[in-house]
């Protein structure tokens, strides 16, 4: 979750976008205990190419959904939330499920560093293709250590673009890989009629749900080793970590009232207080990420008895 210039990786997408169905197929292959991702047959069992499954290798790992441990790749406390036997959305079909993969993406500067880039450290409002990958291209030369192609770089920018806007808003791009892309119903990011210009600008997000916004937070916390923090800190960020505000492109009102309702409906688990003058978000008690999903998927609580 923390950025460092030693661990940042770029053009590992094999030039496909995240598709609807990928993250599904990929995740059951795993728990049927099948080790497709290492199979000679892989491209069989998953029924894509061979850079497609190389593609759907890697998404799962930028989305934080699988990790590699001792006997293979194994899903994670996330990612089984999801997808498992009693997973709460196996299939996407809920928004509140793409959101959460939004921010899994957006805060995984390891591997994901372009969107991690975007998403917490680039805000101009409206922008051209190029100059998102101008941008990019200065961050990496400042910031990341290691070689890198800036070829790959511009690829990692255009396919930014191709995951996040809507295939009807861009006119270079297929519609059919355009709407593949789950992360593209979200609206954070936008090609302003008639032009080449783009545009992600703060604002409301009404369709984040608290409980994402939940998961979030106590993520944050947790990698940062407090149980409070600054609003500021959550619009702007922590010097190398995630900026709560900017991965969602909320405005300062827009995280504000989220917040206020994040703890409204759970008041043993939030407060906003002010202290010194300073206005801060407190976690009340020790908290795991996935327990927030619960107030967003309830059948979820119900199933486990809670």
């Amino acid at each position: 979750m923390r950025f460092t210039g030693e661990k940042a990786v770029f053009g590992r997408h094999e030039t496909f976008a995240l598709r609807y169905g990928w993250l599904t197929k990929g995740a059951q292959a795993l728990m049927s205990g099948d080790p497709v991702f290492e199979a000679e047959d892989a491209t069989v069992r998953l029924g894509v190419g061979k850079n497609m499954v190389t593609s759907i290798h890697y998404w799962l790992q930028a989305a934080r959904l699988i990790v590699k441990a001792d006997d293979g790749w194994q899903l994670t406390a996330t990612g089984a939330y999801i997808f498992d036997a009693a997973g709460c959305d196996p299939y996407l079909e809920d928004e509140a499920t793409i959101w959460l993969i939004h921010w899994l993406i957006a805060s995984n500067p390891e591997l994901a560093t372009s969107w991690w880039w975007f998403f917490n450290r680039f805000h101009k409002p409206e922008f051209t293709a190029e100059e998102l990958a101008v941008a990019l291209q200065d961050f990496a030369s400042a910031e990341v250590k290691g070689r890198y192609a800036s070829s790959t770089l511009k690829s990692d920018a255009a396919m930014l673009l191709r995951m996040y806007v809507r295939s009807a808003a861009g006119g270079r791009v297929l519609a059919e890989e355009a709407l593949d892309s789950p992360l593209a119903v979200l609206g954070l990011v936008s090609n302003l009629s008639g032009s080449q210009t783009f545009e992600s600008r703060p604002a409301v997000r009404k369709g984040l749900p608290p409980g994402i916004l939940g998961f979030a937070v106590v993520e944050l916390l947790s990698a940062l080793d407090e149980q409070q923090i600054p609003i500021e800190d959550l619009i702007y960020g922590r010097a190398g970590y995630p900026a709560i505000g900017g991965a969602f492109r909320l405005s300062e009102s827009g995280l504000l009232g989220k917040l206020e309702e994040l703890a409204a409906e759970i008041p043993d688990l939030f407060s906003l207080r002010e202290s010194a003058g300073i206005h801060q978000l407190y976690l009340l008690r020790k908290a795991v990420p996935t327990g927030l999903l619960d107030y967003h998927y309830p059948e979820m609580t119900q199933e486990a008895g809670v």
